[in-house]
């Protein structure tokens, strides 16, 4: 008696995971396609600097490789301090998008414990020991670094020379 109790377990078991595996209400979910969100998008973006505008102009990026002289070449494409999930357009990238096309220069330092460049000069202006490149989007301080914010079409960027 006790072979078949035990038998039949073993054999409901098995009979139970196997409907529970092959069942279509019961399957695992099935993961969501990932979207492309590093499209290009436009954006209008300012370079004010201690003496007057440097830069003003409608700029088409996305997130992409950064290379500056100091810091090297690293990813500014949101993702960086897995600020975003995937790549996605952001102010530095935009920068570094319009010092290209333009052909002006920037450089900027990496910080490994921020995953972010800090930009330290712009069309040989530097901020030094006394100011500092500080980003804004749409009028606001970016509350993240500029390789980790995400830009939408449409919005204003400006990098703009801060006294302390």
């Amino acid at each position: 008696m006790r072979q078949t109790l035990a038998r039949r377990a073993v054999i409901t078991t098995a009979v139970l995971g196997l409907a529970l595996a092959t069942s279509p209400a019961l399957a695992p979910a099935q993961a969501a396609p990932k979207t492309n969100t590093n499209k290009p998008v436009n954006v209008s973006l300012t370079v004010q600097g201690p003496d007057g505008l440097l830069f003003k102009g409608k700029v088409n990026t996305k997130g992409h490789d950064v290379t500056t002289a100091t810091g090297g070449t690293h990813k500014c494409d949101g993702t960086n301090g897995a600020a975003n999930p995937s790549a996605v357009p952001t102010p530095t990238a935009a920068l570094d998008d319009a010092a290209r096309r333009n052909y002006f220069d920037w450089d900027g330092t990496w910080y490994a414990s921020f995953d972010d460049f800090s930009v330290d000069s712009i069309k040989d202006v530097a901020g030094g020991g006394s100011a500092y490149w500080s980003i804004s989007v749409n009028g606001t301080p970016t509350p993240v670094g500029g390789c980790q914010f995400k830009l939408k079409a449409g919005d204003t960027v400006a990098f703009t020379w801060t006294a302390f």
